[in-house]
């Protein structure tokens, strides 16, 4: 990797893992080449009502020690919010959010060699975090029908998280329905591509995300997991966001805290299935599950 913008980014990868077609992620500054080891994106929530650990690390130099913590556990990537967006969760304005994400920023980006991700519905703030020293954009708003955050992705040459999510957090639990979840999940896809390409925005800066616990049941929930494979075809990385939600608490019982074995097992079949990328709070577990199960899947025969 990289320190200066424009210069070759140099290629993160495996060579140890078997020859497959490849494919390419670029984030600014940054390359990920696959087939590789799953990457493991460690989640830093900015926020005091974040249905996890909201308000732990509202201040920035605590957030910042614990984004740090986590790179030393593993994480390959972070992902900064400063706005959650759990079902129900209120609106933030534009200027508590930057004031929010813009100092941790600030504070990671000469002391981290991996990629920042800013996790952000706002133009206005992912151009702030880009400005600051991010790469990339975790929009999971990406159901948007205007194109001002695609352009600005394609600007800043940043690599863009497309996630599927049906509705807004305010309202997207209410009554979510589909004919076929897999199915217009895979048409979203299709057509973001689309657009994206249409704003100048190279595919290989696209992450797609099926959404999970974004405008789904339990039931659309698992549909997807069970055939995350399919999503495959389009040759981009995909990015799988389970840990701690809420449909493993609805079909296990589980309290918030206490949905680190289903995570970790919702992680490991989707790594089998293809995912590229994991975004998880628990870091250190996620790690070594993913590379257990990936040293198993190497001696298969």
């Amino acid at each position: 990797m990289t320190d200066a913008l424009g210069d070759r980014p140099e290629s993160v990868h495996n060579p140890g893992v078997a020859v497959a077609r490849q494919i390419f992620f670029r984030a600014r500054q940054f390359e990920f080449v696959f087939p590789r080891p799953a990457l493991v994106m460690g989640v830093v929530n900015l926020t005091p009502d974040s249905f996890s650990d909201g308000g732990k690390f509202s201040d920035p130099v605590r957030a910042a020690e614990h984004a740090l913590e986590l790179v030393a556990l593993g994480a390959e990537i972070l992902d900064l919010g400063g706005e959650s967006t759990r079902p129900g969760a209120k609106p933030v304005g534009e200027a508590e959010e930057m004031r929010r994400v813009l100092p941790v920023i600030e504070q990671l980006v000469t002391r981290v060699k991996i990629p920042l991700s800013i996790d952000t519905m706002k133009p206005a703030v992912a151009r702030a975090a880009l400005q600051a020293g991010a790469s990339m954009v975790n929009d999971v708003a990406a159901n948007r029908e205007d194109d001002a955050m695609w352009k600005l992705v394609a600007e800043f040459r940043a690599g863009y998280i497309c996630m599927h999510a049906q509705g807004a957090p305010q309202t997207m639990q209410t009554n979510p329905v589909y004919a076929d979840v897999v199915q217009e999940v895979g048409v979203f896809f299709r057509e973001r591509l689309q657009r994206l390409q249409a704003c100048d925005v190279p595919v290989e800066q696209v992450v797609l995300d099926p959404g999970i616990g974004f405008g789904k049941t339990l039931a659309h929930n698992l549909q997807l997991l069970a055939n995350v494979r399919s999503f495959t075809t389009w040759q981009r990385p995909l990015l799988l966001g389970v840990s701690r939600k809420s449909f493993i608490g609805k079909l296990l019982g589980a309290e918030v805290n206490a949905r680190l074995p289903a995570s970790l097992a919702c992680a490991i079949l989707a790594v089998e299935s293809g995912v590229h990328i994991i975004r998880t709070h628990d870091v250190a577990e996620t790690v070594q599950a993913l590379r257990m199960a990936e040293a198993i899947e190497a001696v298969k025969k």
